[in-house]
């Protein structure tokens, strides 16, 4: 068993982070919390008394390095992750500690990986973008539906919300994440249109709806490790609606554990040739999903030092199906169709 079992998580004062130190604490790890609001830290230890409190800024490496100091990884909860994702990685690789976060943003994840890969691997840590809903579940099912292919003529991810009430950090993270998006096609990484809506057949309970196109860190994580020339992810349109309308409130909590009542289904397809494989993901609340994703995540690379290092995706880090299936039923229920 690893003596060290504190994790330090920036931006725990957040939406998404509050669930991430809520489910360190429950497998029995250490959180420090660290975020740059001194007060809203305080306010956050007020839940979890006996955690130690942080102040950090990504302005300040040296307030990072103390953050971080002592600890066995850091997972980064505070986006944009454009601004806060490299200074936060660079910490990482100088205190010698393992990194995670939660970003959606392909720009965001794309720059760790083409910057970090080889002084992580130098340095001996795992650095890991994008483990969460976004990015993360979807690289799982992919990686889990491909088996043992070695590659796949298309991978197609469909995700369906019933409605998709931004936090004020996911309203923060779409003002700083403009410009064109990337799409994976011909066997590249493409800044070009995304390519034109269509309908698709989810399971219960949302059945055949109308997509569009969406670019988001599945993009670059499954590029990454799955030889595939297509990568297609859609949304619905519903909370794609709700996202663009500035009137749409944040997340309700709706149970104990501070969820709300959204669902989701992530719906995977793999084809190669005639041969289709399909994998589908239910559950609910996108932003608490994440925090067992990437708790997992941590707790996997540092009860195993040195059986990966790097910059990696989810499925290319980790036995693919057995993740899924540490998640289930609790968290999501995975099913293959």
């Amino acid at each position: 068993m690893i003596a060290n079992r504190t994790v330090t998580v920036f931006g725990a004062y957040g939406h998404t982070g509050r669930f991430v130190v809520s489910q360190l604490r429950k497998r029995g790890w250490t959180p420090i919390l660290s975020g740059r609001d001194a007060d809203k830290l305080n306010l956050a230890a007020t839940e979890h008394p006996g955690s130690e409190v942080r102040v950090a800024s990504v302005d300040s490496p040296q307030s990072l390095d103390r953050a971080i100091s002592g600890a066995a990884a850091v997972i980064n909860c505070a986006g944009p992750f454009l601004d806060t994702a490299v200074p936060i990685v660079e910490a990482a690789i100088r205190s010698g500690v393992h990194y995670f976060d939660v970003a959606a943003e392909q720009a965001a994840v794309l720059n760790v990986f083409e910057r970090f890969a080889d002084v992580a691997r130098v340095a001996g840590i795992v650095i890991a973008p994008a483990m969460a809903f976004y990015g993360g579940l979807g690289d799982l099912l992919a990686t889990t539906a491909m088996g043992e292919w070695d590659c796949a003529d298309e991978i197609c991810i469909a995700v369906a919300l019933n409605s998709w009430k931004p936090t004020n950090g996911t309203r923060l993270t779409g003002q700083r994440n403009t410009g064109r998006r990337l799409v994976f096609s011909n066997n590249k990484l493409e800044r070009v249109d995304p390519p034109p809506g269509r309908s698709w057949t989810f399971p219960a309970p949302f059945g055949r709806q109308d997509v569009a196109a969406l670019s988001l860190a599945e993009t670059i994580t499954i590029s990454h490790h799955i030889r595939a020339p297509e990568i297609r992810v859609f949304m619905n349109l519903a909370p794609i609606a709700d996202l663009r309308n500035p009137d749409t409130p944040v997340p309700t909590p709706e149970d104990e554990s501070g969820r709300s009542s959204q669902i989701f289904v992530m719906d995977v397809v793999v084809r190669r040739g005639s041969a289709e494989r399909r994998i589908v993901a239910r559950g609910r609340d996108i932003y608490a999903v994440s925090a067992p994703i990437v708790v997992e995540a941590t707790q996997r690379t540092v009860n195993n030092p040195g059986k990966i290092h790097g910059v990696v995706a989810a499925g290319e880090a980790f036995d693919a199906r057995d993740f899924l299936n540490s998640l289930s039923p609790e968290h999501v229920v995975v099913e293959t169709l």
